[in-house]
């Protein structure tokens, strides 16, 4: 087990490296030159030379590239061109995607999961074909178009949830989630689908299984029986498929973030991009990756825990 996690770090901080290199290559092929489009058309070439030289445009590539590896492991992405401290704006927004992300999979898990057991158990069922049906149905609908229903219906006409989600300073962490609730239900539709198929899949497999039929001829009822062989067997593609989606979470959900002026991960590295601010860039994509390496790793992990046979090169 200790090799295996071993292997896995190390796989993961040899792909962080890989992405450093490509995130840094794509900046440098970045279609405009910022320091223009930060001084404005009319300034003057001085002007620009000043900011290149502020932003480190004009140091050796080489350089560049060291000063990105090092931001990574010490968290220090510098500043802003207008000299804010990036930390000062990623870590809010982090933590803001972080309460969104953490509300929309304790609504959609429990939700996708038992509705996924649910249709397995009754396979080909009106039951099973009417969960199938509407999972379908509501991760064919984009986030971006399910926010807005979302938004006019609850939050406009209703008024049950803030319609717009600018977290006032000073809230509270628990005062903070009420914002993040309609998007976390945009999320919750769009992924409920998904999920209760994989999950549908997996317990599908291990009701029709040896091992379960050999429960039920023991006497186990069907909730000892989902719980003891079912679930740890089922439940392995969910965690894989719930892991590889947590970092799109923190940084895909641009236009949903967009409609309900959500401060978090996606909106910053969207309003980095169009600045252009590419240290701030940087350091919202790093991060992105960086939480989506360890959610895989957490992922494997778990699912390690759940079948041992899942480790790779058989490490006892």
């Amino acid at each position: 087990m200790i090799r295996f996690i071993i292997r896995r770090v190390l796989l993961s901080l040899f792909t962080l490296a890989l992405l450093i290199v490509a995130v840094f290559l794509l900046t440098q092929v970045f279609p405009s030159d910022p320091a223009r489009q930060l001084a404005g058309p009319f300034a003057s070439q001085e002007r620009v030379d000043e900011l290149n030289e502020q932003l480190g445009l004009k140091d050796p590539a080489l350089t560049q590239l060291g000063r990105m590896f090092t931001s990574v492991f010490t968290l220090d992405f510098g500043e802003t061109p207008g000299g804010t401290p990036i930390s000062e704006r990623l870590w809010p927004a982090l933590g803001n995607s972080a309460k969104l992300v953490g509300l929309a999979l304790i609504l959609t898990l429990p939700i996708s999961i038992f509705s996924g057991l649910l249709a397995a158990y009754r396979k080909d069922s009106l039951i099973d074909r009417s969960i199938v049906t509407m999972g379908l149905a509501t991760a064919s609908i984009p986030d971006f178009v399910s926010g807005v229903l979302l938004q006019y219906l609850l939050g406009t006409q209703l008024g049950w949830f803030p319609a717009v989600s600018n977290i006032p300073r000073g809230t509270g962490f628990f005062g903070s989630l009420e914002y993040a609730v309609l998007p976390a239900l945009a999320i919750l539709l769009v992924y409920f689908g998904y999920i209760a198929r994989v999950t549908r899949a997996g317990a599908t497999e291990s009701f029709e299984s040896e091992y379960v039929r050999t429960a039920y001829m023991k006497g186990l009822s069907t909730p000892q029986v989902v719980r003891k062989h079912v679930l740890r067997n089922s439940l392995q593609p969910t965690v894989a498929v719930t892991g590889t989606q947590i970092g799109f979470m923190f940084g895909g959900l641009v236009a949903l973030e967009q409609i309900y002026n959500y401060p978090g991960l996606g909106r910053l590295i969207f309003d980095a991009a169009t600045a252009p601010d590419l240290r701030s860039l940087q350091a919202g994509v790093l991060t992105v990756a960086i939480i989506y390496m360890l959610a895989s790793l957490l992922s494997d992990l778990l699912i390690v825990w759940m079948n041992p046979r899942a480790r790779l090169g058989g490490d006892s």
